[in-house]
Order: structure tokens, then C-alpha cells, then sequence
């Protein structure tokens, strides 16, 4: 059974940074793409980031673009979300997900806490 466990959210002020973890458990991490997403209150989850399970190429939606970088940690099944120039709107559970790909294949829809992200002044 895929186990998958978010952490390293918390309260920032904006402008600055979190790095998030998602640790995966029980499958063969290696294979599989990972990707990030973000649920904000009254609104719908939305992609963030995802890393491939090929040769690492990432994609990211386009408003972290250039703040957001992801990456994965293969002997510590790890997969990091580094957040930097954080803004207000940010602010949101952030989740991690399996996928066999990053595009073209759904999400395996994992259920987890995710992790909570508040930028705030």
C-alpha cells in the first residue's frame, strides 16, 4: 500500500521561504512521478509541480515558476518542494501525489494530511 507523508509547512511572512517534504513509503518510489498540489480555502486543488520519474524533468504551474523548485531525494524516497519569494496567495494545504507520469496519466489520488502554508503578514 503507497504511503505518502507531507511535511515542513508553517507560517512565514511573505517573501520568505519553506522547504516541504513528501516521504514515500511501501512502493518503489524510484518509478513513479511525484507531484505537488495545493488546496486553498473555497478553492479547488491545483497542480503545483511535478517531478518525473524518468530523468527528473520537472514541470510547474506558471505562477511558481521561477520561486518553486522540486526535486527528489531517490535513497531517502524523498521528494522536496522548495518554496522561496513566498506570496499571501500561496497560502494553502499543500499535498503530494503518485502518478506513473507527471502528464497523461491521472494521480493515484494517495490520501494524506497534507501540510499546512500560511503567508501572512
Amino acid at each position: 500500500q503507497v504511503q505518502l507523508a507531507e511535511s515542513g509547512g508553517g507560517s512565514v511572512q511573505p517573501g520568505g521561504s519553506l522547504r516541504l517534504s513528501c516521504a514515500a513509503s511501501k512502493f518503489a518510489f524510484d518509478y513513479y512521478a511525484i507531484g505537488w498540489f495545493r488546496q486553498a480555502p473555497g478553492k479547488e486543488r491545483e497542480g503545483v509541480s511535478c517531478i518525473s520519474s524518468s530523468d527528473d524533468t520537472t514541470i510547474y504551474t506558471g505562477s511558481v515558476k521561477g520561486r518553486f523548485t522540486i526535486s527528489r531525494d531517490k535513497p531517502k524516497n524523498t521528494v522536496y518542494l522548495q518554496m522561496n519569494s513566498l506570496k499571501p496567495e500561496d497560502t494553502a494545504v499543500y499535498y503530494c501525489d503518485v502518478a506513473t507520469q507527471c502528464t497523461g496519466r491521472p494521480f493515484f489520488q494517495i490520501k494524506t494530511e497534507g501540510t499546512q502554508v500560511i503567508v501572512s503578514s
